[in-house]
């Protein structure tokens, strides 16, 4: 069974399978600090960083500029998973863009962005990567897990989350999966939406907390695999 790891999420977009890691855009990965403390060596800082969801990201054909997925997978480039595996690439981001910023160990998401005087809704959701390839994992077994968070500025109607999720370490990769966890790849959650199946399965999720302006709820979801 794989470890819980951490991520933050506002709002969630459609699900697409990821694939092959992308030449347009580097994927630099925003550092954030974090802590290791125990009784005896005090607290280390880690050098973590976070990686946006895959399901966030453009999927394209390898060779070219055409869109893998529209409302749906592009059946000249996915008639089967496996194919598709070898089609279509996966992007890097440019996270700014997205909302996601970090200063030391302190992450911002913002819901909307604006570019050219435009806004337009972002909602990213991250994880926390352990170093490049490999997501940071936390066994919670007699242990104890602290952060602080902002609120003030979360309107009503619109949710900031924390939460763990049980996920592979390096996101799933292997076969038809040549990206895995630098590019945010392997979500799995508790809620059963068919997309968002991780090898035919349902996982473990445990909400830290729910935040809105004017309410905080802190919630466990567990799901029978």
């Amino acid at each position: 069974m794989a470890q819980l790891i951490l991520f933050a999420v506002s709002l969630l977009v459609v699900s697409v399978a990821a694939q092959q890691p992308g030449k347009q855009t580097p994927e630099v990965h925003p550092a954030l600090t974090s802590w290791k403390c125990t009784k005896a060596g005090g607290c280390k800082m880690l050098n973590t960083s976070v990686v946006l969801d895959s399901q966030y990201r453009w999927l394209h054909n390898v060779d070219g500029y055409t869109n893998c997925y529209r409302n749906g997978f592009d059946k000249t480039y996915c008639p089967d998973a496996e194919t598709c595996g070898k089609n279509c690439a996966i992007e890097g981001v440019d996270y700014a863009s997205y909302g996601i910023s970090t200063k030391g160990d302190a992450l911002t998401l913002n819901l909307f962005t604006q570019k050219n005087g435009a806004w337009s809704k972002s909602s990213p959701r991250v994880y926390l990567l352990a170093n490049d390839t490999a997501y940071n994992m936390f066994s919670l077994l007699n242990q104890e897990f602290t952060f602080d968070v902002e609120t003030q500025g979360v309107p009503c109607g619109v949710n900031a989350a924390l939460y763990f999720s049980e996920m592979d370490v390096n996101g799933s990769a292997g076969p038809g999966n040549a990206a895995g966890a630098k590019y945010g790849t392997g979500y799995c959650d508790a809620q059963c939406p068919t997309n968002n199946f991780v090898n035919g399965m349902v996982c473990l999720t445990f909400h830290i907390c729910y935040n809105l302006k004017r309410k905080e709820n802190f919630e466990y979801a567990l799901s029978k695999l």
